[in-house]
């Protein structure tokens, strides 16, 4: 994070590394073309094709010195893009586990048995001639008590639709104190991990859900994909632009982890909506339609040809 955080503060206050070597560059071209137009031979070009080469050899070098600029330029965005995504992802994998005890696993001591204290002789005799004691009989296990397991965790909907957003850094302690609760129902843990691993993948095909549009401004079609209908009465739902749409097509083609990572995370969120939708409402079925995991779970429907 530091990193990231030392690139966002040089480009935000104009200390541009790229932008000042193109300075560079630009000045040390411009005083060579100066020395040349100086100290070179007299005359002029004796034609109008032979000032356009000549005026095309003076500002080429510069537009290639800004285009190269520009080139580092988004280089370095995307690097700083990967490092913040690269950040937010390691901090979402320790968060489930800040909870777990750094004893886990650990035995108490045993504690020391009393050391018995040497009898007489005297004492001892007799006590060999009586006869052992009857132990009592062990208890068997029909007659231990049985406690009942403690009932599974169940994340309320709200708190799986805030853990659905994930943070946006490393302060957004709302959305992670969601996250850990969330993280012990069994269920809802499968669909975050689920949907993290293709946030992620999206993100590596140049697609990001923050940049998605979220769907409707209506829960009818939801509840229609709901109760399993599918087709163009679903069109509403399919809002991700083309380049976006045709982009996640070709990796659903090309490569198969990706493939397999978001057919599994489209049957994790299906269960999910489908569990939910009655205590959910109209409203909690937008905010989790709305959520990047459910920004992700349209875009991927609408490759598929769910809606339509």
């Amino acid at each position: 994070m530091n990193e990231v955080s030392e690139r966002l503060r040089r480009m935000t206050e104009g200390r541009d590394p790229a932008a000042l070597v193109g300075l560079a560059a630009s000045a040390a071209w411009v005083a060579l073309v100066l020395l040349f137009w100086l100290l070179g031979p007299e005359g002029s070009p004796a034609s109008g094709l032979g000032r356009l080469l000549a005026l095309a050899g003076v500002i080429l070098p510069l537009a290639l010195i800004w285009i190269a600029v520009g080139l580092a330029r988004a280089i370095e965005e995307l690097r700083t893009e990967a490092a913040l995504l690269r950040a937010r992802m390691d901090m979402l994998r320790g968060s489930g586990r800040e909870d777990e005890p750094e004893t886990l696993g650990a035995r108490p001591a045993a504690e020391p048995r009393p050391r018995a204290e040497p009898r007489p002789a005297a004492q001892a005799r007799p006590a060999a001639a009586r006869a052992p004691a009857t132990r009592p009989a062990a208890p068997r296990p029909s007659d231990l008590p049985l406690e009942p397991p403690p009932p599974p965790v169940q994340a309320e909907p709200a708190t799986l639709i805030i853990a659905l957003n994930f943070p946006d850094g490393p302060d957004d302690h709302e959305v992670i104190s969601a996250l850990r609760t969330a993280l012990a129902d069994p269920e809802a843990a499968k669909v975050i991990r689920a949907a993290q691993d293709i946030v992620t993948l999206l993100a590596q095909q140049g697609v990001y859900t923050d940049d998605l549009r979220a769907s409707v401004a209506s829960a009818t079609p939801w509840r229609r994909f709901i109760a399993g209908q599918r087709g163009p009465a679903l069109a509403d739902l399919a809002t991700a632009d083309p380049d976006s749409a045709e982009a996640i097509a070709r990796a659903m083609r090309a490569d198969e982890v990706f493939r397999d990572a978001a057919q599994h995370f489209m049957r994790q969120f299906d269960r999910t909506l489908a569990r939910s939708a009655e205590e959910l409402g109209d409203e909690g079925i937008l905010a989790l339609a709305s959520t990047r995991s459910g920004r992700a779970f349209a875009l991927l429907a609408q490759v598929m040809g769910m809606f339509g």
